[in-house]
Formats: C-alpha cells, structure tokens, sequence
C-alpha cells in the first residue's frame, strides 16, 4: 500500500483524477468502479474536465458498479446509481451498453450478482477500483465481519451504515439490506485507490493504519494489495505520522 498525504480536498481530488486517466489513456477500453459516496464528488468533477477538454474518453471503458441499496422502494431514485448519474455519468461520454449496475429492487437479488460475475467474468479482473471507506470501515457494503473470499453478495447492513447512510436520501427511508462487489473482488483488481478525507474520517484513517489486516476491519485489506493506495488530505491524516 502506498500512502500519499495531499494539502486539501482539491488537490486530493485532481491528483486521484489524474491518476485514474493515466490508467484509461493507457488502456481505452479499461474496466472501471466506481464509488457512490461524498468524497469521490470532487474527483468526479475533474474527471469532467479532463472528460470535455478530451484528454480521456469514457466511450470505450466498461464501469462496474461497487454497491446498492437493496428494497428502498419510493426512495430508489436517490440510490447509488442515480448518485452517479447525477455527479459523473450525466456529463461524460459513456456508452449504455458498457454499464453493468446492482438493480436493488430487484425480487432476485441473487440474479444480480450472478449478472454482474458474469461481467466482470467477461471483461476483468478490474482495472481500477475507486473506494471510499465507512466510519465502520466498511469497503462498498462489505460490513464489519465480511468475509474476504466472497465475489458480488447480498449483505444485512451494520447498524452504522444503517444511521450513516441517511444522509443520502430526502427523506426518511428504512436501510436493511444491500448488494455489493464483494472484498475478493478487491484483492483481484489491478489498481485499488482508497480515498479519505476530512477530520470525520481521522480515526477512520488511524485504526486502518494501526490495525491487522483483518474483516473486523473491511479497510484494512488494502494493506495486503501489491498496487494500492490509501490517498489521503492532510485533515484525514491528522492522527498519523
């Protein structure tokens, strides 16, 4: 794992977008995942940039989606898909057929993950992965616990996901269950990136550095990936060396 401490958000953003481009200038038709969380919003938006300017195109990745709320009902227009929709895919030049997302109102749950084995199947191992990390550590929605040698499952989500993951949503809206990339698919992907920022993920940030590698932990895996790295701004990384 290799660790690299940036001045703010901004920058922590640009450089993670840089890197990310590098990989799809290199291979056009790279397999990609992406995270629907706050802090990938700023990368996001440079990867617009760099997207309208025409130093990368989208055209010819194929993107996998990391996770999705399971059964959320009238709320489903503000899930994870439609997080990135709004923030990445809305103003890049994707194309439709190289999306392969969880549907988390689906009555088969299990269909969704044998679709999207198949995908990765068919055009990985991942390329890159973009990451965020829980306040429970929680990679995607491999909770607390988690095994590490599961591919895409269907997960009963940690109390603190449950409280933490309100904030996504307008309104009041019952969080039980969800689907997700599993932890396997993690430790298989070429590039992993972890990002974090801000003072609220410090500890966050402390016990991944301070901990075993260890599914108590679900972060704590990049640390036993050859090619990743935990990108960090310099509040995230207040309680390190």
């Amino acid at each position: 794992m290799k660790q690299i401490i940036y001045s703010d958000y901004k920058e922590l953003s640009e450089k993670t977008a840089e890197q990310i481009a590098a990989i799809i200038s290199k291979k056009p038709d790279a397999l990609l995942c992406f995270p629907a969380g706050e802090t990938s919003v700023g990368t996001f938006k440079h990867l617009i940039e760099l997207n309208k300017k025409g130093e990368i195109s989208f055209k010819k990745c194929k993107i996998v989606g990391l996770d999705e709320w399971a059964n959320i009902g009238p709320l489903k227009s503000e899930n994870c898909f439609s997080f990135l929709k709004k923030h990445l895919f809305d103003h890049i030049d994707f194309s439709e057929e190289n999306l392969c997302f969880f549907d988390g109102e689906s009555a088969d749950l299990k269909y969704e993950c044998v679709k999207t084995d198949a995908f990765i199947k068919k055009y990985g191992p991942i390329d890159m992965m973009l990451l965020g990390a829980g306040m429970n550590g929680h990679l995607g929605l491999n909770e607390p616990g988690t095994s590490f040698d599961l591919y895409s499952h269907i997960v009963n989500l940690d109390e603190t996901t449950k409280k933490v993951g309100q904030k996504y949503f307008s309104g009041k809206v019952n969080l039980t269950g969800g689907i997700t990339l599993g932890v396997k698919y993690i430790l298989e992907a070429k590039t992993v990136i972890l990002q974090l920022n801000g003072t609220r993920k410090a500890e966050v940030v402390k016990k991944l550095i301070e901990s075993k590698v260890s599914p108590a932990f679900p972060a704590s895996v990049i640390k036993s990936h050859e090619n990743s790295y935990l990108l960090l701004d310099r509040e995230a990384a207040k309680y390190i060396n």
